[in-house]
Order: structure tokens, then sequence, then C-alpha cells
């Protein structure tokens, strides 16, 4: 480690995406110093200039406090920042890739080649980044081909961060995964999460293969959660249950527990439908059978675009020329993430049948105009949203859907047919105020 004048530990976060700039903001809340690079220059200029390229509740507050007591800073030059670390972090993007389904791992790469020849000092290159078993181990060979001479340990340190709730599950997470090739390297990560040491959290310190792992088995089993309460609610839906009551039935066991117990269109985001996907290849790669993750990849792709035919029976079948004003199109509430999200398969879909689009959402709009078709329009508010509308579709939560009467949509609506994928709403009192009510499991 480099002994600095003010005895603390030095950070470059590599990429100002999701995990890196939530990362780095952190970090500099416990007092480190934190520079985070990134190679697009308008991006750092927005960031700089108080403009977060993410909705992320909490962040923009976080990342003023820390510059403005120059803990956190932001460049485009990787070389001086690198040179000036003790510990690297890797949090640039690994997205699906195209054509076979397994992790891009190039963007990771090419940043081990960059900074390799600027590690001044024993350093710590941490992937921070979701990345598949066996990438820490090809960072250090990329890193120590680059420049032999490199004083160096490679470390896995996984994110689990919800979007909507970021900071907190930093600041306050259930856990800590590291997973690392010495004991040098530990004594680093130790020091930069001593914070949490103070408040108890579990660190779990382990081989960088197990913790790499722990990341996708993390979110798969969540994700097999998701799509069986899911099939539940089908069922529910067949035998006259109510699958609410089902959910709070097996909750309560601890065994299970109430988490992601809640139905709905399917899941999306950043996370889950890339690493489930990115779990079944590598297990093909080495010839085991997850076949519980890969049904649930198929089944939850499925369930996406079955959405869009609730509402067509909701309509009689007759879609062509109905306006259908759809509430949310982020893949939870609290982001403006699109990414995967069930509102694109609906949208796209009732679109394709001759269906008027009108759509609102708090955050995610601007995101939306570049993954739907031209032809959606965009709502200023809920309100302005439902008028005249023939049906109305809930894809995602947002607390202030919530707040809609049933005397709203009667007195705004020009039809009467609701369809609540999230099943925020009586339906009892939808259906006696007049409104044909559809909702999940039910």
């Amino acid at each position: 480690m480099i002994l600095h004048g003010d005895g603390l530990l030095r950070i470059a976060v590599i990429g100002t995406g999701y995990v890196g700039l939530v990362s780095g903001a952190c970090f500099s809340e416990f007092g480190f110093s934190v520079t985070c690079v990134d190679n697009d220059q308008a991006k750092i200029d927005l960031i700089q200039n108080g403009t977060m390229p993410i909705y992320e509740p909490g962040l923009e507050d976080l990342v003023a406090r820390n510059v403005a007591a120059s803990r956190l800073h932001f460049t485009t030059d990787l070389g001086t920042a690198v040179a000036d670390a003790d510990a690297v972090f890797i949090a640039v993007g690994t997205p699906t890739r195209r054509g076979d389904g397994h992790a891009d791992l190039s963007f990771v790469y090419a940043v081990a080649r960059e900074i390799a020849p600027h590690l001044d000092g024993y350093t710590v290159v941490v992937t921070k980044s979701t990345v598949p078993v066996g990438t820490g181990r090809e960072v250090y060979d990329i890193v120590a081909q680059t420049n032999p001479q490199a004083d160096f340990d490679v470390a896995s340190n996984p994110e689990f961060l919800r979007e909507g709730a970021a900071i907190s599950d930093f600041m306050r997470p259930d856990r800590v995964v590291v997973g690392t090739m010495s004991e040098r390297a530990r004594t680093v990560i130790r020091a930069l999460y001593r914070p949490l040491y103070l408040i108890e959290t579990p660190i779990i310190f382990t081989e960088l293969e197990t913790s790499e792992l722990i990341k996708y088995a993390s979110n798969a089993f969540l994700a097999v959660k998701i799509s069986y309460i899911n099939q539940m609610a089908d069922l529910c839906e067949a035998v006259g249950a109510n699958v609410h009551d089902v959910a709070k039935g097996m909750g309560l066991d601890k065994r299970i527990g109430n988490k992601f117990l809640h139905p709905g269109p399917g899941y999306g985001g950043s996370c889950f439908p890339k690493d489930t996907l990115a779990l079944v290849k590598t297990a093909e790669q080495y010839n085991i059978d997850i076949g519980i993750v890969d049904e649930v990849v198929s089944y939850n792709d499925k369930r996406k675009n079955a959405m869009a035919g609730r509402v067509k029976a909701a309509l009689d079948g007759v879609v062509a020329g109905k306006v259908i004003a759809v509430l949310g199109l982020a893949f939870k509430p609290e982001t403006d993430d699109m990414r995967d999200s069930p509102s694109v398969d609906i949208i796209r879909e009732l679109v394709d049948a001759g269906a008027q689009i009108k759509t609102y959402d708090p955050k995610a709009m601007d995101e939306a105009r570049h993954m739907l078709p031209d032809s959606v329009s965009y709502c200023a508010s809920a309100g302005a949203c439902i008028n005249d509308a023939d049906a109305v579709v809930i894809v995602t939560e947002w607390n202030e859907f919530r707040a809609l009467t049933a005397a709203q949509f009667i007195a705004a609506m020009r039809g009467h047919v609701l369809v609540d994928l999230r099943n925020i709403y009586d339906g009892a009192q939808m259906r006696d105020a007049g409104l044909s009510y559809s909702s999940i499991g039910r």
C-alpha cells in the first residue's frame, strides 16, 4: 500500500455507470479519496456539473456532498488516477454477448490492459462488475502479461445493489463478499470496508472463483422465486385461489421468507435477465445441468410476452384502434432503468396489434423514447395519460399510481378496462365502481 500523507487508502473506480458511480460515491462517503474514471468526456462533464447519468434516490446529493468535501473526483485521465490508487475497481458493463448468450467481458479485459502500465506500487485490482467464474484469473494474467513488473493482486468484490435502494444497500449491506488471491489483498479490502466492520456487517472472504459464483447464484435464486410465484399466480387464477394469501402463507415459513414472492409480469432490469443467462452458459461450458435456471430464463421471456395477451383478452380481443394507457415503463419503481422491462414487450405487441399507446412514467420516459415505437405518445402525468383511454394497464408500481381512485378512472377514461399487472388496487372496489378490472393471481 502507498503511504499517503493523510493516512487513507486511495481508490480509483473505472466506469461511471450504475455500479461505478454508486460505489465511488459511497466509498467517498466512508472518508476515502475516490477518483471515478470514464472515457466519455461528456458524461464526466455532466456529473461534474451535478447532473447524474442515472436516476437513483439520494445519489445526486451524495455526489455533491463528497465533491464539495474534495473526497470524490471525476476524470478521463485514467493513468494518473490508477497510479495514485491503492485499489482500482473495475466497474464497467458486462452485457449479454450477441449470438451466444455469454457475458461480454470485452470491456473488463480492455480496462485490465489499459490500467496495467500505470500501476505504481502494490495495488489491488478489484472486479466490481458482475463476471463469470474465471474472469478474475484472466484479469490477473492480462495485467501480468501487459506489465510484468507490476506488484498487484486481483480481487473479486461483486455488488448486491438494488436499483432504487442502492445507497442504503452499499452503506448497510446484508453482507460483503470478497474473493482474493492473498492475505496482502485481504488487508487492503478489510481497510476499505472497515466502516462496515464497525456495524458488524458480515464480510465473507473466499477464493476468486467462489466469490464470482456467489453473485450469479444469488441472482438466479431470486429469479427462481419470482418465476415460481408467477406460476403459482397462474394456478391460483385457474383454481380460484388468491396468490397474495398463498405468498403470505409461504413467506411466514422462515426457510422460505417473504421477499421476492410478489406476482407480476416477469422480471427485468440490468441484472436478473443477463445474470441468469450467463450462469446457464457457464454451466454448459462445464457440462453441468442447471435446468431449473434454464427453465426460468425461458419462462420469464414467455411471461413478458404473454402480458399483452391479457390486455387483449380484457378488451375482448378487439385492440386495433383502441387507446391504451400504460402507466409505468421502468422495470421497477425508483429507477429509470428500461433494460428488459416488461413494458417494452407489452407495448411493442399492442402497437403491432393496432393499438394507440399513451404512456407515463415519473423517471423512465427519456430512456423509453430510445426503445419504444415512434407511435407511442408520452404524457406529463398519470391523469393526462388515462384521459380518454379505452383501457389502462399498470406495469410499474410507482407509489403515485397507488393513489389513483376508481372514481378518477371512471371520470377520466372513455372505456372501463383496467388491467393491473402489479396488483396495487382493491379489485372489489374497482369492480363495484363499474370498472372491468383484472389482476394477477386473484
